[in-house]
């Protein structure tokens, strides 16, 4: 066994192998935890679209463990967690449960509302239970509360301040009247608080388990041995990378109230054993709701370079300790109040491609091309025939792009999210809209020796009147890039289809009325492509022709390869004059 002193803590002896059994037993409880939220909650964006994650924090605040959900929001938990303890310190009682929303407070945006149920272990405090839900809407001047063309954050919702909805097992009858209030759905808003509470309960329950078992000073021993080993781990990793500033910009098409592109400036230094992130020469904050608050912009710093460690590094706060971050004030990364910021997700998918970029320099055989550049957001709401309220919030999950040894992946999340499509069986039975189509885009991945993932279409027509449809996507004007010599990934689009009407080309980001019997469509794009087109496999390429993931003329343009359309097969002579003749 081996004896050491853990900072913040007395010295103890850790066992290597107890170790190992409470690591796993962590995982095991936040991911309890987190199924107990997709058994229990109310509406599609959670049990369905799984936008939602779970964390357990140790006395200090520290997060010690995470579930295997939503990524992007878990970054964000170091913030939040420091003002609930601002707030209320050590008067925290068992059965308590703090909420909040604010993001100018600790959180992201508005639909993502934290809750901290703190631990107790014999009268003390010695963790909390974090469960992150994105609700259907907590209010504002549009349906589902999303938006991208708000312009300040009183538009938004209902900002709540960290409070407690619940105080001693019993609920704070004020806090949820104030909340029910001002929601479009509060059955479903109240349901999913519910069911974050409980899934909450269930961590402490299991929690209890692990310190009666252990002990009191055994587990904490543990826990923090646990941010130090991913530290360890991290440091020892990031000491083999080359040392040196690598720098990448990507950008988004534009806030939807102005043309203007706005970009996103990585330069990543890697030191001896840690690495430094600054963000000067990014876009000033911009008019519309894409601004992402400091807390969100640190969340994907941290998880890109998460992303380019092993896979056996612990996935808790210890790999933030080596994560310096640097981002300038009254940027679209870090603005001032009150700024809007609602859909704010969209700027962190593409920090995460930029950063991506700069990590693909540093350690080029792990990283992959850029994906579809996130989800795209459909928002479709109204009244049903009993004239109440109902919305529909779909995230659309597309694409990979090209790894550096496979192709990229499609009708996949994000690498960034772990979401899921909602089921169309699941739309159609709730919702009054038919979805006419939910299927591959041939020819939308970026070429290469492996060519990306394919993007997705999908397409709803609207069964009632006066619907009002949001829509927030990107990667019209910038694709999504490839590596080595890759091509890129083929523009997104929006069309909206009114019978006997041409169709019509939407922009990128969309808020207006639609009426029944219309239909949107959006097309993805797909995942950028890896190495020299030309060194692609011709039987890859006969197998994605057979398959019609790509078509002939795609082929050919883009790998100089002749396919008989007759046969599937590679015309190997035609091949090789197309490829003489374009030398």
């Amino acid at each position: 066994m081996n004896t050491i002193a853990l900072a913040n803590e007395p010295a103890s002896t850790i066992d290597p192998v107890t170790f190992a059994v409470v690591k796993n037993a962590m995982d095991a409880i936040v991911d309890e935890v987190a199924y107990t939220v997709l058994r229990t909650a109310r509406s599609e964006i959670v049990k369905d679209v799984m936008d939602y994650s779970a964390a357990i924090c140790d006395r200090h605040g520290r997060m010690v463990a995470q579930a295997k959900t939503i990524a992007l929001h878990l970054g964000a938990i170091p913030e939040a967690m420091e003002a609930v303890r601002q707030r209320y310190g050590a008067t925290l009682k068992p059965g308590d449960a703090v909420i909040l929303n604010d993001p100018y407070e600790g959180g992201m945006h508005l639909p993502d509302i934290f809750m901290f149920v703190p631990f107790f272990y014999k009268d003390e405090i010695e963790g909390y239970c974090v469960v992150i839900c994105h609700h259907t809407d907590v209010g504002g001047r549009v349906p589902g509360s999303n938006a991208s063309d708000s312009t300040e954050i009183y538009q938004e919702g209902i900002r709540i301040p960290v409070v407690k909805l619940y105080e001693e097992g019993r609920v704070n009858d004020t806090v949820e009247r104030i909340v029910a209030r001002n929601v479009r759905v509060p059955d479903r808003v109240l349901g999913d608080l519910r069911a974050q509470y409980a899934a909450a309960k269930v961590g402490v329950r299991e929690l209890t388990s692990l310190f009666d078992r252990y002990g009191r000073e055994p587990t904490r021993a543990y826990f923090a041995e646990l941010l130090d080993y991913a530290e360890r781990l991290t440091r020892e990793e990031i000491r083999r990378w080359p040392k040196g500033t690598f720098k990448f910009i990507d950008y988004i098409d534009d806030d939807g109230l102005s043309p203007d592109p706005i970009p996103i400036n990585v330069a990543l230094t890697v030191h001896d054993d840690h690495v430094s992130v600054d963000y000067s020469g990014s876009s000033p904050q911009v008019r519309a709701a894409i601004n992402s608050t400091l807390s969100y912009t640190k969340s994907c710093t941290y998880l890109s370079v998460r992303c380019a460690l092993n896979g056996d590094v612990p996935n808790n706060a210890g790999v933030f300790r080596c994560v310096d971050i640097h981002v300038p004030p009254g940027t679209v990364l870090n603005p001032l109040e009150p700024a809007a910021v609602a859909a704010r997700a969209l700027t962190g998918y593409r920090v995460f491609d930029a950063m991506l970029g700069a990590l693909a320099q540093v350690v080029p055989a792990r990283i992959p091309a850029a994906g579809e550049g996130g989800n795209t957001v459909v928002c479709l709401s109204g009244k049903d025939v009993q004239h109440k309220p109902y919305i529909i919030v779909d995230m659309i999950c597309g694409a990979w792009g090209a790894r550096p040894d496979a192709d990229g992946i499609e009708a996949i999340t994000n690498a960034s999210q772990n979401l899921s499509n909602t089921p169309v069986e699941v739309l159609e039975a709730q919702h009054p809209v038919r979805v006419e189509a939910y299927e591959l885009e041939p020819d939308s991945c970026g070429a290469g020796r492996y060519r990306g993932g394919l993007g997705i279409r999908r397409s709803y027509r609207v069964l009632a009147d006066d619907v009002l449809m949001q829509l927030r996507a990107d990667r019209m004007k910038f694709q999504p890039y490839g590596l080595a010599g890759g091509g890129p990934a083929k523009a997104a689009a929006n069309i909206l289809s009114t019978d006997g009407q041409p169709d019509r080309q939407l922009p990128s980001k969309v808020n207006m009325t639609i009426a029944r019997g219309d239909t949107v469509t959006h097309v993805q794009p797909g995942g950028g492509g890896f190495g020299d087109p030309m060194q692609r496999d011709p039987a890859a390429i006969e197998r994605d022709v057979w398959n019609h993931k790509l078509t002939p003329a795609y082929v050919r343009q883009h790998y100089r390869v002749v396919v008989d359309p007759a046969s599937g097969r590679v015309d190997a002579a035609a091949t090789a004059a197309l490829r003489a003749d374009a030398a």
